[in-house]
């Protein structure tokens, strides 16, 4: 093996490993430029330090943007490849995707907690602190702050990165590289642990399986929205070890152990009712028939057929 053949292909196209290194490299400039700039534009509107909640959206925006940005023109300069490559514009089917993405989520996160309510001691009653005003804006901009950060993690993590692996060949890798990445990030969460960190590589498994069954982000975007949003939103339940994203909810949770079993201050991802949940729906997105990719999509992130299957 010569030294061009570590850099290129048989195809004379830059190595996987190489594209993925250039397009983190390009994140990571321009998300902070970004990042940098809409602090500090926003600090001079408001004239105040910002809260948690505006720095979480304005960092996910930001890190989104870089993320799209960033795998697109590593797409187009590298591999020749389409804006739509990345699976995030409007192709065939993708509101279809985006709606039961939304539903899968949504029951995946119900049935995790209607697990924990019945073997553990978790139970919900109505929120009696605020208006039903003051609780439909909040979870409306929680809705908005969640979409922003499922976006990012969706275009950054299923995104670029994964799909130049998958039109190597190499989809099963790209399941589990990113899988582990997205674990290894959410370890810095507030009361991160084992648990925890198995669940969210699970769900990234999840994920990573979502995109291969629709070949669009819309389906596995929809996924992680609807179980975070009703996390903290319905539920009141923490996302990730963070209640600031969902400062009021519907409910209020009420949440004695264990914790093994519930979650504790993580929230429910915490928990093995959240392992036992998103098992059961990687299994389901498997055999879901409603979920198809559209053909160009697909054809732009698989591996170019060699000159004897042409």
């Amino acid at each position: 093996m010569n030294a061009n053949s570590l850099i290129f292909d048989e195809a004379g196209v830059l190595r996987s490993g190489w594209r993925i290194t250039i397009f983190l490299f390009g994140f990571i400039l321009c998300s902070g430029m970004l990042a940098s700039v809409f602090f500090f534009l926003a600090e001079s509107i408001l004239r105040s330090r910002l809260s948690v909640l505006v720095q979480f959206g304005l960092g996910s925006f930001a890190s989104l943007v870089a993320a799209i940005v960033s795998g697109w023109l590593c797409g187009k300069w590298i591999e020749q490849l389409p804006f739509r490559a990345i699976g995030g514009g409007f192709s065939n089917g993708w509101l279809k995707h985006l709606l039961i993405g939304l539903a899968v989520g949504g029951g995946s996160l119900t049935f995790a907690v209607a697990l924990a309510a019945s073997f553990g001691n978790l139970r919900f009653v109505l929120n009696p602190e605020f208006s039903v005003q003051h609780i439909a804006e909040s979870i409306a901009i929680s809705f908005l702050i969640l979409a922003l950060g499922a976006a990012f993690e969706e275009a950054f993590f299923r995104g670029y990165m994964f799909q130049t692996l998958a039109r190597s060949g190499l989809a099963s890798a790209a399941i589990l590289l990113t899988a582990g990445f997205f674990g290894l990030v959410h370890l810095h969460n507030p009361a991160a642990g084992k648990i925890s960190t198995v669940d969210t590589i699970i769900a990234g498994i999840l994920f990573g399986a979502a995109y291969l069954k629709s070949r669009d982000l819309w389906f596995p975007f929809g996924i992680h929205l609807m179980w975070n949003w009703m996390q903290g939103s319905v539920f009141g339940i923490e996302v990730s070890g963070l209640t600031e994203l969902s400062a009021v909810s519907i409910l209020k949770e009420i949440d004695n152990g264990p914790e093994w079993l519930t979650g504790g201050t993580y929230g429910i991802e915490g928990g093995i009712v959240s392992t036992v949940a998103l098992i059961a729906t990687l299994i389901l997105i498997y055999f879901m028939p409603i979920v198809r990719a559209d053909q160009q999509l697909f054809a732009l992130s698989s591996p170019a057929p060699t000159k004897s299957e042409s």
